[in-house]
């Protein structure tokens, strides 16, 4: 991405995965500050990346192109007071990774020129597989737009959502997917073990075939419905176990519960937002 002053407030998992993926797109070491008020947190940073961190959200933010929020939501009012006077005025890009905090509220409490970019981000991000919807309020410039899109890139794919609200949808897909995702994984190992296999055969073979089948669907032509029915044969295998599972009627089951995701992201967003 071209050189741009980031800052991180809070140096935890996620800003540690934005900043390995924005050094290796060429991003200069001394372009990154974070404030991290851990000790132990501030000098591995240093040590690992090679950037600065100092424990002061303020001084972090100065002279800074992009503040990153990436603190938890439940302190993020009081992080964003600290920080309304230098970052608000809408000269600043404050993209947020806080889970289910709103734009809005970020905005009401920052100020009303606040150019924010909410991101929902997912936990392969950690490495560098992830998929981030984004959404922008009102304040951001089209060149403010690009650089937040530049800078979740570093982590895997983007996407842009239209209306706010379309972020629970992001969040019950993307955002609580893998879940879903290695639960469908835990029970293939699971079975595959009680018909007699070792446990680490079984892993194996689920996490690559899960791999394989994630590829396949990426790279190949077909959308993945086209691609299950190229797998399955007419009275094989493949076809007895998909049977059962539409018998046990799986489609209504996971739609059920993708959409208590979402649900819950909007009941946490509001509540969120009454601080």
């Amino acid at each position: 991405m071209a050189q741009a002053e980031i800052s991180f407030i809070g140096g935890g998992n996620m800003a540690r995965s934005l900043i390995g993926g924005l050094l290796a797109d060429g991003l200069a070491a001394d372009s990154i500050r974070v404030a991290e008020p851990d000790a132990t947190r501030r000098h591995a940073l240093i040590a690992d990346f090679g950037i600065h961190a100092v424990e002061n959200n303020v001084q972090a933010a100065q002279d800074a192109d992009v503040v990153v929020l990436a603190v938890k939501p439940q302190i993020m009012r009081k992080v964003a007071d600290e920080l309304a006077a230098t970052i608000g005025d809408g000269s600043v890009l404050v993209l947020s990774i806080a889970a289910g905090l709103r734009a809005r509220d970020l905005t009401r409490w920052l100020g009303p020129d606040a150019a924010v970019v909410r991101a929902m981000p997912n936990t392969p991000s950690l490495v560098r597989a992830g998929a981030t919807g984004l959404f922008a309020n009102s304040n951001v410039t089209d060149d403010q737009r690009s650089l937040a899109e530049s800078l979740m890139r570093a982590v895997g794919l983007t996407c842009w959502t239209h209306d706010e609200q379309q972020l629970d949808a992001v969040t019950a897909v993307s955002g609580s997917g893998p879940a879903y995702f290695f639960l469908l994984m835990e029970m293939i190992e699971s079975a595959g073990v009680e018909l007699g296999l070792n446990p680490e055969t079984a892993r194996l073979l689920t996490i690559e075939t899960a791999l394989g089948a994630a590829r396949m669907a990426l790279e190949s032509e077909h959308d993945p419905q086209t691609l299950r029915r190229l797998v399955t044969s007419p009275g094989g295998t493949t076809e007895a176990a998909i049977n059962s599972l539409e018998d046990a009627d799986i489609r209504a089951l996971l739609k059920r519960a993708v959409t208590a995701a979402a649900t819950r992201a909007d009941e946490l967003g509001q509540q969120l937002g009454e601080q």
